[in-house]
């Protein structure tokens, strides 16, 4: 089914609208790592899994219950690393029920045929719990950065 038109039907759930009908609203969309043309499963999980390992160390290092510890950025990381863990098992999770094609709607007319398919989607959670990982143990590396303290304890 192609959609190059706005579907009227409001029974179908994919009404078009000002917001995610406009030509910004698609191009930032396909834009976004996941829709992204010309990308693996495995480079569109790092990509997601490096921003989303990056912004959940901050909240557990800074507003967890060890924030004023002397372990409190090591145990954001800790937290960070087993939010992205359990993510992953979600992910592979979807993986293993996963059927049928990607769907198809106003603001991704033509979604990767990696979101299809078991092996695309495990190949994607490989990729996010690499990249969330590795964008946790970044965001800690900036944190206990002697330099980067300094500057902010000004």
């Amino acid at each position: 089914m192609a959609l190059t038109q706005p579907l009227d039907d409001p029974q179908v759930g994919n009404v078009a609208t000002p917001i995610n009908a406009s030509g910004f609203t698609k191009a930032l969309i396909n834009n976004l790592p996941a829709y992204r043309q010309g990308l693996s499963a495995n480079r569109r999980g790092l990509e997601v899994g490096m921003a989303h390992g990056y912004f959940l160390y901050g909240p557990f290092a800074l507003l967890g219950p060890l924030r004023n510890t002397e372990i409190g950025d090591l145990a954001g990381l800790v937290a960070a690393v087993s939010l992205i863990t359990i993510l992953t098992i979600a992910l592979s999770l979807h993986a293993a029920v996963r059927k049928g094609n990607a769907t198809e709607t106003l603001t991704t007319p033509k979604p990767p045929a990696e979101f299809g398919t078991k092996e695309g989607w495990s190949e994607f959670a490989s990729g996010f719990l690499i990249g969330g990982c590795g964008g946790a143990a970044f965001a800690y590396f900036l944190a206990t950065t002697p330099l980067l303290q300094a500057f902010l304890n000004r």
